[in-house]
């Protein structure tokens, strides 16, 4: 078996295809939020809408979504370690079917308890209501997307990112035609639908994405679905993998929740700028995260052959192309300062708020970067304890102090993006710091080795 090739030319292989896969979700959120936030009557009530469930939801999905990255962890450390995945033939299917029982036990506690949970983020009157209607839609799609991220862990697993690509980009593509298709309408032939429209254009994406992911997942690999018995051995540490990302992820979730629950208190201008930024947010961190994808994939390889040397020069090169992207997404975001805020509402008064606040969401990025892709080189090595500790700690003993410190000062939205930035921030610091503690002095090791038998 060759060394694991970690050249700038297979970097970009897993990289590019894993941003545009990556982007898939929030151009979802993205589009539903610009198209009804354009609409002529309660647009701005829609916008606020579609953040506060778009917010839920993600939460939802982020929280047990991070079984792909534990399926893919363990799939590229067998594949690097022996070579193949022979032994581990009746591990994806189960995996699989794992994702979809989780999926549809949250869905059914949270479904009957829609109305407090929105209640809770401080939606009330129209907003409620409308909340209300796009939830019970959309929320269908959350079994697929879970379905369709299972997937996409076992190809990633598999050192595979294009077919990924292709399955967001189908989706995305269908989405914004429907967005737009059943929001406004077409005259004689689709009424308009308003919010709901948009529920269901990402409904039928989502539903589209899942049957795609499956076609290929029997056509392009030689993995099975047929649910097998007994367990798999890997299967426990699936479970404890994935327990450890549900901890970490509920807490990442508190700090979303919160930050749209403050933002929403101060008015629905306020929830529609706070969407704006949020929708932006995602995007470039998603966007990012297609390196940290490539860091994921090759970094569980290289860790199953042991080979660290090798392990610290990817983490470097894919730290430095990140921070790079960061760069230009922040002069993108300089150039179109303006622009942005009126893709998705004309309202003076919200625009006025968001163009107050935007440069903090740019300030972010380079945190970002650094956090984003350390993180996803953690989840590869299968580090998802230590994982679960930053996020708690940084929710909880950063994040929540920050927020209503800079709240009771009166610091109002922009408070709540500080909050996010230290957050982040404190993410990178203490995953720079476990890194050069306990991979990079196995790295110094072997390098002296090499250097000794040269």
């Amino acid at each position: 078996m060759g060394a694991t090739n970690i050249s700038f030319k297979r970097i970009q292989q897993l990289a590019i295809p894993a941003i545009i896969a990556g982007i898939a979700e929030p151009v979802l959120s993205s589009t539903d939020a610009a198209v009804v936030g354009n609409m002529e009557v309660f647009g701005t009530e829609s916008l606020a809408a579609v953040g506060i469930v778009g917010v839920f939801l993600s939460a939802l999905i982020w929280i047990l979504g991070q079984t792909r990255s534990a399926i893919s962890a363990i799939i590229s450390q067998n594949l690097g370690a022996a070579g193949n995945i022979d032994e581990l033939k009746d591990f994806p299917a189960q995996a699989i079917y794992f994702n979809i029982g989780l999926s549809i036990i949250v869905l059914a506690s949270t479904y009957f308890f829609v109305d407090e949970i929105f209640q809770l983020l401080n939606a009330e009157g129209l907003i409620l209501d409308l909340s209300i209607d796009y939830y019970n839609i959309r929320v269908w799609g959350f079994p697929l997307t879970l379905f369709t991220f299972a997937v996409f862990g076992i190809f990633r697993g598999l050192q595979n990112t294009f077919w990924p690509m292709i399955v967001a980009a189908i989706g995305a593509g269908v989405n914004i035609g429907l967005d737009f298709l059943l929001v406004y309408g077409l005259d004689g032939y689709i009424n308009a639908m308003g919010v709901e429209g948009a529920a269901w254009a990402s409904l039928i994406s989502q539903f589209l994405m899942a049957v795609i992911s499956l076609a290929l997942l029997i056509n392009k690999t030689t993995v099975s679905l047929r649910l097998k018995f007994p367990l798999h051995p890997e299967i426990n540490r699936l479970i404890s993998m994935s327990l450890n990302l549900f901890l970490r992820s509920v807490a990442l979730n508190i700090a979303l929740v919160l930050s749209t629950r403050e933002a929403t208190a101060l008015g629905k201008e306020y929830i529609a700028a706070h969407t704006i930024a949020f929708n932006v947010w995602i995007f470039t961190a998603f966007f990012l995260d297609g390196y940290g994808a490539a860091g994921n994939i090759l970094g569980g390889k290289l860790l199953g052959e042991k080979d660290y040397s090798r392990l610290w020069k990817l983490t470097k090169k894919v730290t430095v192309y990140n921070i790079i992207i960061a760069g230009i997404l922040i002069l993108l975001g300089l150039a179109l300062y303006y622009p942005i805020g009126s893709i998705y509402n004309k309202d003076p008064e919200v625009l006025s708020i968001f163009y107050g606040m935007f440069f903090l969401v740019l300030i972010s990025l380079p945190f970002n970067a650094m956090a984003f892709t350390l993180d996803s080189i953690f989840k590869g090595l299968g580090e998802m304890g230590y994982l679960r500790n930053v996020l708690l700690s940084a929710t909880f003993l950063g994040f929540v102090p920050v927020l209503y410190l800079l709240k009771y000062m009166g610091w109002g939205l922009q408070g709540v993006w500080i909050a996010i930035i230290f957050w982040v921030a404190w993410r990178a610091v203490a995953l720079i710091i476990k890194y050069r503690k306990k991979y990079y002095p196995l790295a110094l090791i072997e390098l002296l080795k090499e250097q000794k038998n040269i």
